[in-house]
């Protein structure tokens, strides 16, 4: 029975992707800045620190960061192409150069920036090129939009660390942070709304339950 399980598992990873699924929802509302999403659902972050990463599917990326102790909120969106307000079928298409993001707003207090990138480089893979997993093309490449010159000098002074722990080159891009677009609503918290979607269970929560293991001293006492 263990076989046919993992055999089930193996067929929903090689015939699903995030974009394959995120197909079988509507389009939500029109996404909006971040500026503007955060005004309108009233969260004010000034006090904390931000950072934006892209590492593949944001389901996955956005359920292990929440898991996070110090992390106050991840928000899945895109960023790092030039088209305002991109659909999620836009982006999927890899017409718009945007990449599957989140951002993530944390207390530094409780968890460095360097900490997060700890996190980031076990929630994917970062030595993939414009792929994770099943999911393939640009806009779900690897990549850290630094939003000042200590995040950039804290993420060269990371990748130089840990080059040798990968057998190949990390190929995570690294550029400055200009915009993020908030992703429709259905995208928000897809995690933990909807624990035994086929892709949730056979991609995401191997990534999650890897964080998990990995990072467990400063996990949410929630998910410990």
């Amino acid at each position: 029975m263990r076989s046919l399980t993992y055999i089930l598992l193996l067929v929903a990873v090689l015939f699903s992707n995030c974009t394959a699924e995120g197909q079988n929802k509507k389009e939500g509302k029109e996404v909006v800045t971040i500026k503007d999403y955060l005004e309108a659902n009233k969260k004010d972050y000034s006090t904390y620190a931000v950072t934006t990463f892209a590492g593949g599917c944001f389901w996955c990326t956005e359920a292990a960061f929440e898991r996070i102790e110090g992390v106050i909120d991840v928000i899945s969106g895109y960023s790092g192409g030039e088209k305002k307000n991109p659909g999620y079928y836009e982006v999927a298409s890899g017409a718009t150069k945007h990449a599957e993001s989140i951002q993530i707003y944390f207390d530094p207090e409780v968890v460095s920036f360097e900490k997060l990138l700890e996190v980031f480089f076990v929630a994917h893979d970062p030595t993939q090129v414009n792929r994770q997993g099943p999911d393939v093309g640009p806009q779900y490449r690897s990549e850290i939009f630094y939003h000042d010159e200590a995040q950039k000098t804290a993420v060269e002074t990371f990748f130089q660390k840990e080059e040798e722990n990968f057998d190949k080159p990390i190929a995570t891009l690294v550029n400055p942070y200009r915009e993020f677009w908030v992703a429709e609503a259905y995208h928000q918290d897809f995690y933990e709304l909807n624990p035994n979607q086929s892709y949730v269970r056979a991609v995401s929560r191997p990534k999650v339950l890897k964080v998990e293991k990995k990072f467990k001293s400063i996990l949410k006492e929630k998910f410990k």
